[in-house]
C-alpha cells in the first residue's frame, strides 16, 4: 500500500516559509512533507532532513537535486542539536514533525510490528543491539502487573489486565518471540466482540509495546524542547500526533511556551484531515496538527 502523506498542504502552509528560509523535516519518513517544503525555497533555502530509519534516508537521495541545499542525516530527532550543528545551521525558521509511520515500516522492517508476520518481536526503530530491551523482552520477563501497565498506559487498552494474564500464561510454556504469536495470544484473550472490532484487537498492545521499546514519549518531550530552543525568533513549530497521548504532550508543552509569553498558539484548536482527506486515507482520521510561533 502506497504511503499518504497527512496533512501536507495544512503542515507546509502553516510554516509560512519563505524563498530562502532554513528549515528542519525532523520526521522524514515517505518524503512527502520534505518534497512539497522544497517547492516554497529557493536556492538560497535550505533543508535539513532526519529519520532513524536508514532506509528512508537512502530512498531520498534524490532530494538533493532540488535548487535548495539539502541535508538528509540519519537520526533520531531528539539529537536535533547534533544534526543541526553538523549541518552548521545555528536557528532553523522552521521546524517539522510528523510522528506517523509509513506502511512500508510494518511491512517491510523484519522487526515484528505487524500483526500478521512471523518476525522477530522487537519493535526497535534502529539497530536492536543498541536498545536496552525488545518488545521479546518485555512479554517474556517483566512482571504480569508491569506488562499490564504498559499496555494500559501507554495503548489505553481497556483489556490489559486480560492480555497480560494469557501473555504470562503462555510463555510458561514456550516463549513468545514473533508478532504473529504475540498478536494471536492477544486476540484470544480478548473478547469476541473486541476481536471482530473496526481495527485490528492487538492495534493498541503492540502500540504500547512500540511506545516503551523507543522510549516514545520521553524522546517526544526531548525534540519538542531542543526545537524550541534552537527556533529563530518569529520561527514556527508544527507537529502532526496520531495518539492521544502524544498530542496530550504537543497540546500542553506548546501552552506553557504561550501562557509564559514565549510564543504564540497559531493553532488554538489542532488542525484535523478533512472530510476530502479522510475519504482518501481513512488512516489519517487520528491525525491533529498543532502550530506555535515563537516571540
Amino acid at each position: 500500500m502506497q504511503h499518504i502523506t497527512v496533512l501536507l498542504e495544512e503542515a507546509v502552509t502553516g510554516l509560512q516559509l519563505r524563498p530562502d528560509s532554513v528549515v528542519v523535516d525532523a520526521t522524514l519518513g515517505g518524503g512527502g512533507h520534505s518534497r512539497r517544503i522544497l517547492t516554497e525555497l529557493s536556492s538560497k533555502g535550505i533543508l535539513l532532513g532526519l529519520d532513524a530509519d536508514n532506509a528512508a534516508v537512502a530512498a531520498l537521495q534524490d532530494l538533493k537535486s532540488a535548487s535548495a541545499t539539502v541535508h538528509l542525516v540519519v537520526s533520531n530527532f531528539a539529537k536535533l542539536n547534533e544534526a543541526l550543528s553538523g549541518a552548521s545551521i545555528e536557528a532553523p525558521d522552521a521546524i517539522l514533525a510528523d510522528l506517523g509511520w509509513r506502511t512500508d515500516q510494518f511491512t517491510d522492517g523484519n522487526k515484528g510490528f505487524s500483526f500478521s508476520a512471523d518476525e522477530p518481536l522487537l519493535m526497535t526503530y534502529g539497530d536492536a543491539a543498541t536498545y536496552s530491551f525488545t518488545a521479546a523482552d518485555i512479554v517474556n520477563t517483566w512482571k504480569e502487573d508491569d506488562i499490564a501497565n504498559v499496555l494500559y498506559g501507554y495503548g489505553e487498552e481497556r483489556y490489559s489486565r486480560r492480555i497480560a494474564s494469557l501473555i504470562v500464561e503462555t510463555r510458561r510454556k514456550i516463549p513468545i518471540t514473533t508478532a504473529l504469536q504475540l498478536a494471536t495470544i492477544i486476540e484470544t484473550a480478548v473478547p469476541h466482540s473486541y476481536r471482530n472490532g473496526r481495527t485490528h484487537a492487538a492495534t493498541k498492545s503492540f502500540q504500547a509495546l512500540r511506545i516503551a521499546v523507543n522510549d516514545e514519549f520521553t524522546v517526544l518531550e526531548t525534540f519538542i524542547a531542543v526545537a524550541w530552543n534552537r527556533l529563530s525568533p518569529a520561527g514556527r513549530l508544527a507537529i502532526i500526533s496520531f495518539h492521544s497521548l502524544e498530542d496530550r504532550i504537543v497540546k500542553h508543552t506548546f501552552k506553557s511556551y504561550a501562557v509564559s509569553k514565549a510564543g504564540i498558539l497559531i493553532t488554538k484548536k489542532p488542525i484535523v484531515p478533512s472530510r476530502e482527506e479522510l475519504l482518501r486515507n481513512p488512516r489519517s482520521r487520528s491525525a491533529k496538527l498543532r502550530i506555535i510561533q515563537k516571540n
